[in-house]
């Protein structure tokens, strides 16, 4: 069994910045891949960006040039740094994990965090 933590989410100004994380623990786990998604009122849950555990990244088109996905091998921790929050970026962002775990694949999500800009 694997859990997720994330922490960073409030209220931020618009052109405002904020840092996501999601740290992941548990027993004798591999990360496969790494992510946020996000999910405003009334909307799907869409990806914003993903990191795998070789460090290719992946970013929603929403996202690039304001958002940068990193990591932490060793603390098995993800970080979303959010630069230039615009009020279309409020919503609940949510951490997966694709974890591989005696040579099986189990996807992870944590609890959410919201994320609200607003002035």
């Amino acid at each position: 069994q694997v859990q997720l933590v994330e922490s960073g989410g409030g209220l931020v100004q618009p052109g405002g910045s904020l840092r996501l994380s999601c740290a992941a623990s548990g027993n004798r786990f591999s990360i496969y891949s790494m992510g946020w998604y996000r999910q405003a009122p009334g909307k799907q849950r869409d990806m914003v960006a993903s990191i795998t555990g070789g460090g290719s990244t992946n970013y929603a088109d929403s996202g690039k040039g304001r958002f940068t996905i990193s990591r932490d091998a060793a603390k098995n921790t993800v970080y979303l740094q959010m630069n230039s929050l615009e009020p279309e970026d409020t919503a609940v962002y949510y951490c997966k994990a694709v974890i591989t775990s005696i040579g099986q694949n189990y996807i992870y999500w944590g609890q959410g965090t919201q994320v609200t800009v607003s002035s």
